[in-house]
């Protein structure tokens, strides 16, 4: 499961790279073998944060819990976007104000 855990992260750091024109400003990370965390921030305001926590270790139900969010500024409008996520068991599950939400079953 660690392993698992050393690639969600590598993973989300692929992700979270510059565009070619924007500089790291900042990033953290805390790896450990239950839970990891990072934060990176570049010079364009792009910023992604995520944490994961491993649940029910060693058991048929292992898995890991993870939240985090992510936020960009539109190049051509100035306008900010941010998604907040959470991933575990019941599939990824974003939000954010200018994603379509589903209709509720009656």
């Amino acid at each position: 499961m660690k392993a698992a855990i050393i690639f969600a992260c590598l993973l989300a750091v692929a992700f979270a790279l510059p565009q070619p024109d924007a500089e790291i400003v900042k990033q953290e990370s805390d790896v450990g073998p239950e839970s990891y965390q990072y934060a990176v921030e570049t010079s364009d305001g792009t910023k992604k944060e995520e944490a994961g926590t491993l649940k029910d270790a060693g058991s048929d139900h292992e898995g890991i819990d993870v939240h985090g969010s992510y936020s960009w500024t539109d190049e051509k409008t100035g306008e900010k976007f941010t998604v907040e996520y959470v991933a575990n068991e019941n599939g990824f599950q974003p939000k954010g104000a200018h994603l379509p939400v589903a209709p509720v079953a009656p």
